[in-house]
């Protein structure tokens, strides 16, 4: 049997208020549920026997795909170096209209972006135009303006 699709991304975040702020208000995801979790079964998933986590699970705009943010009430866990060079680490991709545009409507806000948005010039993305941002827990996401079709 082998991987037959994906259900969901997920990141743990320092401040579950916070992150729902940045990736609703900001980046346009819609809640769909969000809970405090308790039960033995997740404590046997994650293999933290007495855990509480607060959960938000988001539908990404214009995609099937999930994000799934979870703050550790208990145990809390460490912040960790989040540069894009450590192994282990992730990001994802968030695809948009008009990189310039949201750029500056983003930038305006506050949010921190790792580079001023870049024109893809080379491989099977050429022409797209793509920038790294970081959430405020300095999770690396990607907005990426596909190259034009034709």
């Amino acid at each position: 049997m082998k991987v037959k699709g994906a259900n969901h991304t997920s990141y743990t975040v320092s401040d579950l208020e916070r992150s729902k702020a940045f990736y609703c208000d900001i980046l346009g995801c819609e809640l769909i549920w969000e809970r405090e979790i308790e039960e033995q079964y997740f404590r046997d998933i994650v293999v933290f026997s007495d855990c509480v986590v607060k959960a938000a699970f988001l539908r990404i705009p214009g995609s099937d795909h999930q994000l799934e943010l979870f703050e550790y009430v208990h145990p809390r866990g460490d912040k960790q170096d989040m540069n894009t060079n450590n192994p282990g680490n992730s990001h994802m991709a968030f695809v948009v209209d008009d990189l310039e545009e949201f750029y500056e409507e983003l930038k305006a806000k506050g949010v921190t972006f790792k580079s001023e948005p870049v024109y893809i010039d080379y491989g099977r993305s050429k022409g797209a135009i793509a920038v790294y941002i970081v959430d405020p827990d300095g999770i690396t996401m990607e907005l990426v303006e596909p190259a034009p079709q034709g």
